[in-house]
């Protein structure tokens, strides 16, 4: 037993250095960093210096502080803010911070954090805390969480009272959310395939039906790489298969548990339903064959019941008699339970194709450890166990507190099918970034209630391309199915360009990936994290950063039906903004509201943009790619891809691949450069293909060297714009082209864009031609009118401001 909880020890160095506390009777403050101070109050005087839930790190490199003491008082002084502690009222007081901010009430301002679940939800709800505020000073209070000890267990703290870490970082959210990563750990490299398409849905298939769908995406060219199994795939109609006695658990503690056991009585399972799945080896092989990864969801609650193919090997293991068909409990604080539960129940089931586990627990924060909610438990032990035989550990699962980043992906749930709903999944995503929680899978599509509507799919589509994981789902009512061709033609199209896209993005996704994993930054960022000093970046909240280099806005309203658009309020910060989509060009400081029609929605590329992106976008292969395509916008910035083999640890062993891409904007001339690669060139294909396309580039001299020789480039115009094509180029070469004399693409003629945009309206045309006519051939103000026919207008008009 012992041997197998070796898997479960983590690293940590929790206790902090004795030089960086101040200890005043019950009372211990701890100085982490010159931002952050831990506050311990302990009547008998018993400090915790154990890893906790939630903080594994506290031993930083040591701040320089002073120390102030008075009768009552405590000071402490950083060089980035002052601490006064008060001893007889037994709370900090008052924090100063550099800027001159004093804040004495440390709920203010808090902009949140994220929520364990959005089960059937729809719209705006409450969230928890995060570590950043607008007054200054936020808290994380980790008094309530439980410990963890060096054999694996969890347990409750022996002296519980108030443990508090005051992040007093002011404006610097960064800086704020960087240290709670370091505080409770850091972010793993997740694998590769789970950031394209995953399908999923609650639905009872056959073997035969599942495989049958997944061929059907094969055939229209859409890439599925994670293949979800809902609880399905074992019996679930347990009282129709075994009995009406079937259901009952254990003896009933209060009329809920009465209730679950009696409305979820086959939500626990472990047994393949065969009369589904006939041959589950066979399934499992196939599915390995045509590479897809597998996850199987769980609701382990319920332990494990007489009829379960493994019942008399768990009553063995766990000395229970058979013969009374008693169940054998669900009970994640006993360790040889813990043990078992693994290896009997999932590891061969893991050998035979499952990559891993969707804990979809839903019954509740008790357990008989007191405070120890089995949600936190499953997903570590969960996600520690599945790195064994260097594998890159994962599971889904629902966000269980602060520290939850170590245990990746959440589920949030179960939502309603409903505008709502998509409403407020960009801000609900990137605010979670203030909780340390990057890697959010939403319910793509809605999972449940709700209508059929169309457009409210291709803009949940749209939003989950640009999302941390991309995850269609849905419920088991037979209309309600995300397949692309379940919508009217159009809708169709474009929701099979847009999966096929999010495939391409993979080389930029999984370097976001890296990024997160080693510099504590998420995919989806709030604006005000690189504008904290903004108004304006407070005042857009569904927009937000995705990675680097973009900047996304989705839309989640209906389209007009007076011009067939949708508009959505856009802060462009400074600088030059692209339209990926449209090719606009937005000069920045302003907000503007973008009007887009069914096809697209505001994705902007920054000034000096590299997107790194697949040329494959039509079977599910992730492996690093033999061809790639750079989308490469005009300006002044590095990009540094990174490749691994995407599914093991061998990374941490140096495994890994770096290729670093700078353009170079000076004038009439742009340079492009690919750096010689550092690192393992095993790990990409040994000659690679470049497509480079230069989005804001319409013509120029082309000078191409390899390796400081000149080579004739090969190029093509390709929707207007310039594209270099490269062959045979391995990761040591070093790759210079230079564009002299550049023509740059610019917004189309105002008049044309806004005859273009006009003609689209559907109104009367001699009406049109009274409104407008004027104002497009006489150069008047346009005249009075209803904003969905001003709006798209005046977005033209704002492209040819200054």
């Amino acid at each position: 037993m012992e041997q197998f909880f070796d898997r479960f020890k983590i690293d940590c160095s929790p206790k902090a250095h004795d030089s960086h506390t101040i200890v005043k009777g019950g009372i211990r403050i701890t100085v982490i960093t010159p931002c952050l101070v831990r506050v311990e109050e302990q009547s008998k005087g018993k400090f915790c210096d154990e890893p906790t839930q939630s903080v594994w790190f506290r031993d930083f490199c040591k701040p320089e502080f002073k120390v102030n003491e008075s009768s009552d008082t405590i000071e402490i002084k950083t060089t980035k803010a002052n601490f006064l502690y008060s001893k007889k009222l037994k709370k900090m007081i008052r924090i100063k911070l550099r800027d001159g901010r004093v804040v004495t009430n440390y709920k203010s301002g808090n902009l949140k954090g994220t929520c364990r679940t959005l089960d059937i939800t729809a719209g705006v709800i409450t969230l928890g805390d995060g570590v950043i505020s607008r007054n200054g000073v936020a808290i994380l209070d980790d008094s309530d969480t439980l410990i963890l000890t060096n054999d694996g267990r969890i347990l409750p703290r022996k002296h519980k009272e108030k443990d508090e870490y005051y992040f007093a970082y002011g404006n610097d959210y960064i800086g704020a959310t960087t240290d709670l990563y370091k505080l409770t750990g850091h972010v793993p490299l997740i694998p590769r395939y789970a950031l394209s398409n995953w399908w999923s849905r609650y639905k009872a298939y056959s073997q035969n039906e599942y495989l049958e769908l997944l061929e059907r995406f094969k055939t229209e060219e859409i890439p599925i790489t994670v293949a979800t199994v809902d609880m399905d795939w074992h019996w679930v109609d347990i009282k129709g298969k075994f009995g009406k006695d079937s259901h009952k658990v254990y003896p009933h503690q209060n009329l809920w548990e009465y209730v679950y056991d009696v409305w979820s009585a086959g939500w626990t399972g472990y047994s393949f339903n065969t009369d589904l799945f006939p041959d589950p080896a066979g399934f499992l092989k196939t599915l390995k064959e045509n590479n897809y990864k597998t996850t199987f969801n769980l609701h382990p609650s319920q332990g494990v019941r007489w009829y379960e193919d493994q019942y008399e090997e768990m009553c063995k293991v766990m000395g229970q008699d058979p013969k009374t068909n008693a169940p054998v409990k669900f009970d994640i604080t006993d360790k040889k339970f813990i043990e078992n539960y693994f290896k009997v129940l999932h590891h061969p089931y893991e050998k035979m194709g499952v990559d891993f586990w969707w804990i979809d627990w839903q019954q509740g924060t008790k357990s008989p450890v007191p405070g120890l909610d089995p949600l936190w438990a499953l997903n570590h032990y969960h996600f520690y166990d599945n790195a064994k035989d260097n594998n890159r550990p994962l599971i889904l699962s629902r966000f269980a507190g602060a520290g939850s980043q170590r245990y990746p992906l959440g589920f949030s749930g179960d939502t309603t099918q409903t505008w709502a709903s998509l409403d407020f999944q960009p801000s609900f995503t990137a605010t979670a970034s203030n909780i340390g929680y990057p890697w959010w899978s939403h319910d793509i599509g809605g999972h449940c209630m709700g209508k059929k509507d169309d457009e409210l799919y291709i803009r949940w589509v749209q939003l989950g391309v640009f999302s941390p994981i991309m995850r269609l789902h849905s419920t088991n009512n037979e209309f309600m199915g995300k397949e692309p061709w379940n919508y009217s033609g159009p809708i169709e199209r474009i929701a099979k360009e847009q999966l096929r896209l999010r495939h391409k993005l993979l080389p930029y996704i999984y370097t976001m990936n890296y990024r997160t994993h080693t510099e504590c930054r998420a995919i989806c960022e709030p604006m005000y994290y690189a504008y904290p000093e903004r108004k304006s970046a407070y005042e857009c909240k569904n927009q937000f950063f995705f990675g680097t280099e973009l900047i996304v806005a989705p839309i989640t309203e209906h389209t007009s039906s007076d011009n067939n658009m949708a508009g959505v309020n856009v802060w462009i910060p400074e600088g030059r903004y692209t339209d990926v989509f449209t090719g606009r060009i937005y000069c920045g400081k302003r907000f503007v509201k973008m009007y887009r029609d069914i096809e697209n929605f505001p994705v902007l590329a920054k000034e000096g943009a590299i997107i790194p992106m697949s040329a494959n976008d039509r079977d599910n292969d992730c492996s690093n790619p033999a061809e790639l395509e750079l989308l490469v916008y005009r300006g002044n910035n590095t990009f540094t891809l990174y490749e691994d083999d995407g599914e093991t640890l061998s990374y941490q062993n140096g495994a890994y691949l770096k290729t670093p891409f700078t353009v170079n904007e000076n004038g009439s001339t742009v340079s492009f450069t690919i750096g010689k690669a550092e690192g393992d060139a095993t790990v990409s294909p040994e000659k690679r293909a470049y497509k480079i396309f230069f989005k804001d580039i319409v013509n120029g001299e082309i000078t191409l060297k390899v390796n400081s020789r000149k080579k004739t480039a090969s190029f093509k115009k390709e929707n207007g714009t310039l594209v270099v094509l490269l062959d045979n180029i391995s990761a040591t070469d070093k790759v210079e082209i230079t564009l002299e004399n550049c023509e740059h693409l610019t917004n189309k003629p105002k008049k044309q864009d806004l005859i273009e945009t006009i003609a689209k309206y559907q109104m009367g045309n001699d009406k049109k031609g009274l409104l407008f006519t004027d104002f497009l051939m006489k150069e008047k103000p346009l005249p009075p009118m209803a904003e969905n026919f001003s709006g798209p207008v005046e977005e033209i008009l704002a492209l040819y401001r200054g």
